[in-house]
């Protein structure tokens, strides 16, 4: 039988290693009393943020100083955590450390209100009488331009101390499909019982036996009507969360208030979904060469995961996978590519599936720690290519954080797409221009295809539909999982208007975790166009394009409202 294995049965090398966070969870506990105990240092700047430069950067340090222990404390436990869901221990420790991570946002939640009683000016004259606040322009103008949205520091705090309650909802899902959910076994062609599971379903999707296939993502979709009451509320809750919270901040919309944190105007979402509209032809000749290469009379949704290649694609084991991408990667560098295989050698990365791991895929780290990459790897060209994006997200946050104070340390997604994305593109051209093999050229080529149909397309069907699940909870509207199954149903149908959707695919928007992280997933579809016009350049002009441009080196001014891991769930 093909079941998914426990985590003790895994073998070390292919674990991330947290002991360059903490060497035991004793450590952690130490770490995390510590930790705790500073909490009070910044209630002695409270109401004398801007007093004098002295004391301003005092504050600013206090909380930098702070925000980094925090980091460390919660990224390990949350690592911990994701490595087997329904570990109890680690979800105790995930929990403290969320606590103690609102707790933190509570204590420093008064700096930017009373920043914002000073004027640019006002600044700039304290910047002049203490240089060191030179590093912090940006943040400045960052914090100023946010003043309208910023409520009063009572409120602040108010908000911040919330944050536990109104991320709720993701907790909940997340526990309960990942760790309470059991999905059915399907027999395959010889006889053999499989095991479906979150992180495999899709690769199940692209088995040529097209029965098996059906049968798969029938008692795959099956089984979510079993939870289907706690989804949708859960699903509604989150949604209500993001209304209410843009509510509180001043803003017209949930929509508004997502973008504005990385300064991207609501005009860059909406143009997005429209162009791909306008060019869903695209999408549906693809769905109908799909149909042709398949010989089927109708494309159904079963069918939409597999290869327009001929049979089942390669199989591609971790090790063949990981020297495929450092070769991929040597037009950006001897000091890029290094970097990378020594990553790979330094156990970044969590490779397999183990019984109650969190699905999906992502990098996270700390700017004090090495990055650490979770996956689900299948042996396959799909999960070879996540490895190069999960390890573009990994050395961007490496090199950002070597060469960025840590007020800049962070980046938004809206850029971390296009790291991990060229990363993508360099390994298609390394493939097609080195491997020799037909069938296994064809399958790269067919996956490139599929990518920008997740990435580009089926990414911005999932932006649209959160557009919509807000608007109508903006607008006093219930979403029940009825109306949230039609809503889906709706644009499946318009980006598959050549093929046949049927009522199970309404389900789909079920299982896709970065729901419950709103106005996230369009970065993807954003990422890709930029990136693809990126490895363009690299391929076309050489070094030159590839080479760092004379400030990125430099300690720029960047904004960063980021979040530390670069996620990428069962979006696909």
């Amino acid at each position: 039988m093909s079941s998914v294995p426990e985590r003790s049965e895994i073998e070390t090398e292919y674990m991330w290693d947290l002991e360059g966070l903490f060497a035991s969870d004793e450590e952690w506990e130490d770490a995390f009393e510590a930790v705790e105990a500073r909490l009070d240092d910044l209630a002695a700047y409270e109401g004398r943020t801007t007093e004098s430069a002295a004391t301003l950067l005092a504050t600013l340090e206090t909380r930098e100083e702070l925000m980094r222990e925090v980091a460390n404390v919660a990224t390990y436990a949350k690592l911990r955590s994701d490595e087997d869901t329904a570990d109890q221990h680690y979800q105790a420790l995930s929990s403290r450390a969320s606590t103690l991570a609102t707790d933190a946002r509570s204590a420093a939640s008064f700096i930017e209100p009373e920043l914002q009683d000073s004027s640019r000016d006002e600044l700039d004259e304290l910047i002049e009488e203490e240089p060191e606040l030179g590093t912090y322009e940006h943040y400045f103008d960052d914090v100023l331009r946010m003043k309208p949205h910023t409520r009063s520091a009572e409120i602040e705090e108010l908000l911040a101390d919330l944050s536990e309650v109104t991320g709720g909802a993701s907790e909940v899902y997340s526990l309960l499909t990942n760790a309470d959910m059991d999905f059915p076994t399907v027999e395959d062609s010889d006889g053999e019982p499989v095991e479906i599971s979150l992180s495999n379903f899709t690769t199940l999707q692209k088995r040529s036996d097209r029965d098996f296939r059906e049968a798969v993502y029938e008692a795959f979709y099956d089984e979510w009507t079993e939870v289907r009451n706690a989804v949708g509320t859960a699903h509604h809750n989150s949604v209500k969360a993001d209304v209410k919270l843009a509510e509180a901040h001043h803003y017209d919309t949930a929509r508004e208030a997502s973008l504005d944190g990385a300064n991207i105007p609501v005009s860059v979402y909406d143009t997005l979904i429209d162009t791909v509209h306008d060019n869903l032809d695209l999408l549906q000749r693809h769905a109908d060469l799909k149909q042709e290469a398949l010989g089927v009379d109708e494309l159904r949704m079963w069918d939409v995961y597999m290869p327009l290649a001929d049979g089942e694609g390669p199989e591609v084991p971790y090790e063949e996978a990981e020297e495929h991408v450092i070769e991929a990667v040597a037009p950006l560098g001897d000091d890029y590519q290094d970097r990378l295989a020594e990553g790979l050698d330094s156990r970044w990365v969590d490779v397999y599936e183990n019984a109650g791991k969190q699905s999906g895929a992502y990098s996270a780290g700390t700017y004090d720690s090495q990055p650490y990459i979770l996956m689900n790897y299948q042996d396959d060209i799909d999960s070879m290519y996540t490895l190069a994006h999960e390890l573009g997200h990994s050395l961007h946050t490496q090199l950002a954080s070597e060469t960025q104070p840590h007020v800049y340390g962070g980046y938004e997604i809206f850029v971390a797409e296009v790291a991990s994305t060229v990363n993508e593109a360099l390994l298609t051209n390394h493939l097609l221009d080195t491997i020799e093999d037909d069938t296994f050229r064809r399958h790269v080529l067919s996956e490139y295809l599929e990518r920008f149909r997740s990435t580009l397309f089926r990414q911005t069907m999932f932006a649209e539909f959160e557009k919509e699940t807000h608007r109508l909870v903006e607008d006093g509207k219930a979403l029940t999982p009825d109306r949230l199954d039609d809503l889906y149903r709706d644009l499946k149908e318009e980006f598959y208007a050549t093929s046949a959707v049927d009522d199970r695919i309404a389900r789909e928007w079920m299982r896709i975790p970065p729901f419950y992280r709103a106005f996230y997933v369009y970065q993807y579809a954003t990422g890709i166009s930029a990136a693809v016009a990126v490895a363009e350049r690299i391929r076309e002009e050489g070094a030159p394009a590839a080479k760092p441009t004379a400030n990125s080196s430099n300690r720029a001014r960047t904004a960063t409202r980021s979040n530390s891991s670069r996620k990428r769930g069962s979006t696909r």
